[in-house]
């Protein structure tokens, strides 16, 4: 059965439609992320699966029944909402907050029993947070609170949970801690969650479908391997200077400068160079890359020329002459220290010509293994310990 689905649902305040059209399907145990920019009606559409504002047009169904006509005792068994508002809670303990979800289950007193205390320390073992039980709840960080907050929508033992914005004002430690959490809530314990995020890579990192927002319209739902281009979250998100790598769940600054610099890279080793020339107005080419390589998916995110070769082939002349020709445009040729195979000798051989022809060449690799790969070349070799080694080097150009 759907956990929750929605047919031409049009939600929005006072009779007026933020958001219109709205048909979605969600099975147990997905994890759907809500994406769009400021203002577009993310919250509006959460508050309305929450059953806190009532549809402007159409229907929702939660676990078969329609969500306006469940009962409110059987609703907060089956649905739990977190949402950004603060919740002050005096001198209550964080155990004292987390066991408020128990009161759907609780009688008309809401005296917990043994059977409930017990609940609500598993829904803190759960979140891990066995520590903060007998802390004050207003004297935890947001990221603390956040835990005890999941603690306590986790002991109304919903079917679905909702969250609206669920990282914000956490740093990166508790933001990457919750949405482990909620994955681990999908997964183990079948429960659909519906998340907006402001963290576009973090959440299609995260979610099995994504839910695009804007202008008062859904502009697709798919999941973000369907979605991820970067066509569509730039048209989401009105992105000009930057590019978006949903294979890779990256946003990366774009490099449109005249390259001065040619990055010899592949396996993950150039990114970071990638990066850094950028930061520092330098444009660059770079290759051969493997189309499959972490270094091509950055490289072509980045906006930069790129010399590649299909995955799992050798790289062939064709490319060689490419990238030679690329290279030959620039002032200076960065060895990013890829391991050299069978596979990419085409690379060393691209270094070795640099040098050979007196171009300007830095490495990472370390004075061993440039010798043993260029031989008494290695000796023209402009040598870094770091990447930002390389921007010394860029200066002088």
């Amino acid at each position: 059965m759907k956990m929750i689905k929605t047919v031409d649902l049009d939600v929005g305040h006072d009779h007026r439609t933020v958001v219109a059209g709205i048909n979605l399907e969600a099975m147990p145990g997905q994890m759907i992320a809500v994406l769009g920019p400021n203002g577009a009606g993310k919250s509006t559409i959460l508050k309305s699966l929450s059953a806190l504002l009532a549809p402007i047009q159409g229907a929702i169904y939660v676990g078969g029944q329609e969500l306006m006509r469940m009962k409110r005792s059987t609703l907060s068994k089956t649905l739990a909402v977190v949402l950004t508002d603060r919740l002050n809670a005096g001198f209550l303990t964080a155990f004292e907050v987390a066991a408020m979800g128990r009161y759907p289950h609780t009688g008309f007193f809401g005296k917990l029993t043994g059977a409930d205390k017990e609940a609500v320390w598993e829904c803190l073992r759960t979140v891990n947070a066995l520590d903060l039980a007998e802390r004050y709840f207003n004297q935890l960080s947001d990221g603390e609170k956040q835990k005890i907050m999941l603690a306590r929508a986790l002991a109304q033992e919903p079917n679905l949970i909702i969250l609206d914005e669920p990282t914000t004002h956490l740093d990166v430690k508790h933001k990457l801690d919750v949405m482990a959490i909620l994955r681990k809530l999908s997964r183990e314990k079948g429960i659909t969650v519906i998340f907006s995020l402001h963290e576009i890579d973090l959440a299609l990192k995260s979610c099995d479908m994504a839910i695009l927002v804007k202008d008062g319209k859904i502009m697709n739902v798919g999941s973000p391997e369907k979605l991820g281009n970067h066509e569509t979250f730039a048209a989401l998100f009105d992105i000009e200077s930057a590019g978006f790598s949903a294979f890779m769940g990256t946003i990366e600054i774009s490099n449109q400068i005249e390259p001065s610099v040619f990055v010899v890279g592949g396996a993950g080793t150039a990114t970071g160079i990638y990066r850094m020339l950028t930061k520092n107005n330098l444009g660059f080419y770079t290759g051969i890359l493997h189309e499959n390589d972490v270094d091509c998916y950055i490289a072509e995110t980045i906006g930069v020329v790129a010399v590649k070769e299909k995955p799992f082939r050798h790289m062939g002349q064709q490319a060689f002459a490419a990238a030679r020709d690329l290279m030959n445009e620039t002032r200076l040729v960065v060895d990013s220290g890829c391991p050299i195979a069978e596979s990419n000798l085409a690379n060393q051989h691209l270094v070795l010509g640099a040098l050979k022809e007196g171009q300007r060449v830095c490495s990472l690799r370390d004075e061993k293994e440039n010798r043993l790969l260029y031989g008494a070349w290695a000796d023209m070799i402009l040598p870094c310990r770091t990447a930002p080694d390389i921007l010394a080097y860029c200066a002088a150009l």
